[in-house]
């Protein structure tokens, strides 16, 4: 179809939902061919029932993957047909089954003649096709199961904007946008503290004049992003990392791993032994990051902070 030659792999469902279609329209005409008055949506439903006998709508459901809404629609079609006695009360008084009539058994021992030249159909169709659809179906599902599609367009779109990112050592003239961002986080979840202020209105005197480090995230270069390394005077760490913040209107974008990794390799190259950091669970995002890069809980140091609630610490000689 010359649509999807132009669309490309983005109409991959379009082009599935076609096809699905084509074979459905086959599938009944080929039902009538055999003198069964019977519709190919039904044959998830009839099949599990010929093959298990009675079943109650949830096992149904369960075992083809459909919803109990639409497991128990067909139901009601198959019964109007005469195919399928609804119903039918099992030991557990609270639970109804479902099981064909003997209209349905003789139906289902022709289908099983009519399945035996439908397989050969389609054997004959993948001999003379490059691929083999039905193996490549069934790797699909798997590769589903283990990554949805959704997932796998977020990491493309995460990874192509994360390109537009640039990380680069703190300038004066990003002094607002390194208080702002800081301010935006802490006062949607907390309030603003002393130690916040001196950090974030003198960053020179408070942080890089005593050995500190600070690096902004720009995308398409506007300052979107940042974090600190506070140089620490303590015997079991070097710096505390500190003061990191995305703008949320950047989230997605990938900063927050790149200023992780991009301000660690500042404490390696500044010969660090071990980073800490203070933070608050409710700020799951940014503990899932912390994890992420490396950073192991820690506890029983005290905290100018009252927000703190999970101290964390990182290896970096590792």
């Amino acid at each position: 179809m010359d649509l999807f030659e132009k669309t490309g792999k983005i109409a991959l469902g379009s082009r599935l939902r076609f096809m699905a279609s084509n074979i459905t329209e086959e599938a009944a005409k080929i039902y009538e061919l055999y003198g069964a008055d019977f519709s190919p949506k039904w044959f998830p439903v009839f099949f599990v029932l010929s093959e298990g006998g009675s079943k109650t709508i949830t096992e149904i459901a369960e075992e083809i993957g459909h919803s109990q809404p639409s497991v128990t629609k067909i139901i009601k079609e198959m019964t109007t047909a005469g195919l399928v006695k609804d119903n039918q009360q099992s030991n557990d008084k609270r639970r109804n089954i479902a099981i064909l009539t003997e209209k349905g058994k003789e139906l289902s021992e022709n289908i099983k003649i009519q399945c035996i030249d439908v397989d050969h159909a389609i054997d004959e169709m993948i001999d003379e096709a490059t691929h083999n659809l039905w193996e490549a179906l069934a790797e699909w599902e798997h590769l589903f199961e283990q990554k949805s599609l959704l997932s796998r367009v977020r990491e493309q779109k995460k990874a192509r904007e994360s390109k537009n990112v640039k990380i680069v050592d703190y300038n004066p003239k990003y002094q607002s946008a390194f208080k702002a961002l800081n301010e935006e986080w802490i006062s949607t979840y907390f309030e603003m503290e002393d130690a916040d202020y001196k950090a974030l209105d003198n960053p020179d005197e408070y942080i890089l004049n005593k050995g500190g480090k600070i690096l902004v995230a720009l995308y398409n270069e506007e300052p979107l992003g940042v974090c600190a390394l506070i140089k620490m005077d303590d015997p079991g760490y070097d710096f505390e990392l500190a003061k990191m913040a995305v703008s949320p209107k950047a989230q997605g974008k990938n900063i927050g791993w790149l200023l992780g990794q991009a301000i660690i390799s500042k404490a390696k190259e500044s010969g660090a032994s071990k980073i800490y950091l203070e933070s608050n669970t409710i700020l799951k995002p940014a503990i899932n990051l912390y994890y992420k890069l490396g950073f192991q809980k820690v506890s029983g140091r005290s905290t100018p902070y009252q927000r703190c609630n999970i101290q964390m610490e990182l290896n970096v000689k590792n």
